[in-house]
């Protein structure tokens, strides 16, 4: 890593990434590059040693960064990528680092409607791109145009929403592309009344959701026919406790960090509950939340694919150190209520 390429943004070793992620939890990014403008990390790609891996990270919520760290270059898009503007009245274009709210904002000032559900939503353009994001009935596969992806490679590359093979909470993002930007198309509308919806909106969240916590979203999938928080619930989980990790007693499907909790504690919690609903209901409950990085004291292994509430990057398998990682399964993340 003594061989980094030159960049013009900023570069930082062992940089922490507790502070940055919602769960104020987890170890420290080997690396940490926070690029310049698209043509800085276009060119830090293409120059980066490939087997080096790569994750991006929006505003770290929906996200466990294990207390081992994360090996290799976590990318952070920054204020260059948040921005959203109007290019007519139904259609935005928005920067990967673009949070739900701005975009929500930005649409909502230009009389476009139908975005509104994206106030919900806590992380950035790049994370509901990858993940098929959404909320309250609707989703990103239904309001996105195309995005501009950078490829791991360093190619910049433009995706039609039809490209990205959207199913529920997940897409066919190729492997290593980071989420530069996307192209949004609503439907004209009143601002007053876009701003009615997402007054209720927010409303709905601060009743039903802990928003106040060190938490990181909704935690689990919602099974077909079934819906996560209920399967928990039913199993006896409301309020379940493991040292400081806790399960939500407002909301069932979000975990906890009372204090002091340790990201191993969080996601043995989570463990914990899979256990007790697969007990009670026979149904397994998938992660919706990202688990990244490296257990204290494990060998390298693959850590995971996209990022909670980030600008949307399947790591390389492959650890700096060379070792050959073990299989591990790779969750797949979503947000919303």
């Amino acid at each position: 890593m003594s061989a980094l390429p030159e960049v013009r943004g900023r570069l930082t070793p062992h940089a922490p990434l507790a502070p940055l992620v919602w769960f104020k939890a987890g170890g420290a990014a080997e690396w940490l590059f926070e690029p310049a403008d698209a043509d800085d990390l276009c060119a830090f790609l293409a120059a980066l040693d490939p087997a080096v891996p790569v994750m991006a990270l929006g505003l770290g919520s929906n996200l466990i960064v294990r207390d081992g760290g994360v090996p290799g270059v976590v990318v952070r898009l920054g204020k260059p990528f948040a921005t959203a503007a109007a290019l007519d009245d139904v259609t935005l274009r928005c920067g990967g680092g673009a949070s739900g709210i701005l975009v929500s904002s930005t649409a909502r000032d230009a009389g476009v409607a139908g975005l509104e559900f994206l106030r919900s939503i806590p992380g950035t353009v790049g994370g509901f791109v990858r993940m098929n994001g959404g909320a309250y009935g609707r989703e990103t596969a239904d309001v996105l145009v195309e995005a501009e992806v950078v490829l791991r490679s360093g190619e910049r590359r433009t995706l039609a929403a039809g490209d990205l093979g959207y199913t529920y909470r997940h897409s066919d993002l190729p492997e290593g592309a980071v989420v530069i930007a996307a192209t949004f198309r609503g439907a004209p509308g009143e601002p007053a009344a876009i701003q009615a919806e997402m007054d209720r909106i927010a409303a709905a969240r601060e009743a039903s959701q802990p928003l106040r916590s060190k938490t990181g979203g909704s935690t689990f999938k919602n099974p077909d026919g079934h819906k996560a928080w209920a399967l928990v619930d039913e199993a006896g989980c409301r309020g379940l406790r493991r040292r400081d990790a806790q399960v939500s007693e407002k909301h069932t499907n979000f975990l906890l960090n009372l204090g002091a909790a340790s990201s191993a504690d969080i996601e043995a919690l989570g463990e914990d509950v899979r256990a007790r609903v697969k007990a009670a209901s026979g149904v397994e409950l998938e992660w919706e939340i990202q688990r990244v990085g490296l257990v204290c004291d494990e060998s390298p292994r693959p850590f995971g694919e996209g990022v909670g509430g980030g600008a949307g990057v399947s790591p390389s398998p492959t650890s700096l150190r060379g070792t050959d990682p073990s299989p591990q399964p790779s969750p797949q993340r979503g947000e919303g209520a």
